[in-house]
């Protein structure tokens, strides 16, 4: 089996390919940084065949690129890892940034997500994962388009996978909802969580096993799955006060 990692740089994508290369599934890593991922070819050669890829994808077509160059290898599993934080006001952020982290956590995931799927049908067999956010359960005052952002992966991938359902095709596709994990996020985003945050390889192991496993979200530690059963039980209004509280102390 091969899989395709989108931004397995650092954080969760980094540790998912160290997750998939102990299984024995071969890689193809992607991200912008290419130091990084020769850093974690040269660790993880030893046990897959690991194969490089340097590409901004908050650049529409590199995401067209990218499946045209893998289109035929196959690939059996797609990792849609790659995205980033925004933290300020809605009227305040710097709006060419926003723009490149919704091309990144959500056009690149839709266009990745909508052709490899194509592939997976036709040949009736494949994974799909990608990763989304516990923020994509409310709304998100002080990163307003980063919990939309995370809320479109989460529905989107939710309705691929009751189509797929209807279709009886053989195509496993699941959605991980983390909470805090222990990453670069928190610099990139200029934030700090409010709780301590999940070790990175704790998260990604869980997530592949759940994708293995065919389920339809992955919603690591009790601390989230609580979280997750109170969005379900409140009111919005309350749930952006709340929110907001949340990361005005992140600020």
């Amino acid at each position: 089996m091969k899989a395709l990692i989108t931004g397995a740089s650092s954080g969760i994508g980094r540790d998912m390919a160290r997750v998939l290369a102990s299984y024995g599934i071969d890689l193809v890593i992607v991200a912008r940084r290419g130091e990084r991922l020769q850093e974690l070819k040269a660790e993880l050669s030893d046990q897959v065949d690991v194969t490089t890829v340097c590409l901004d994808l908050a650049e529409p077509g590199n995401c067209c690129l990218l499946y045209e160059k893998f289109r035929r290898e196959p690939i059996d599993i797609l990792i849609n890892n790659a995205g980033f934080g925004l933290a300020g006001t809605f009227e305040q952020t710097d709006l060419d940034r926003e723009l490149a982290m919704i091309d990144t956590n959500v056009k690149a995931v839709h266009i990745l997500s909508k052709l490899f799927l194509h592939d997976f049908i036709e040949r009736d067999f494949g994974y799909i994962l990608n990763v989304a956010s516990s923020a994509a359960f409310l709304p998100g005052p002080l990163m307003a388009a980063y919990y939309a952002s995370k809320a479109y992966v989460r529905n989107l991938t939710l309705a691929m996978r009751k189509e797929v359902q209807k279709q009886h095709a053989n195509v496993a596709i699941t959605t991980l909802c983390p909470g805090p994990v222990q990453t670069e996020f928190e610099q990139v985003a200029h934030v700090k969580f409010a709780v301590a945050g999940k070790a990175s390889d704790e998260v990604a192991k869980t997530a592949i096993d759940g994708m293995f496993a065919n389920q339809a979200q992955v919603i690591p530690g009790p601390l989230m799955k609580l979280a997750y059963i109170s969005c379900k039980l409140f009111p919005t209004a309350w749930l952006s006060e709340v929110s907001y509280h949340i990361q005005k102390r992140k600020g």
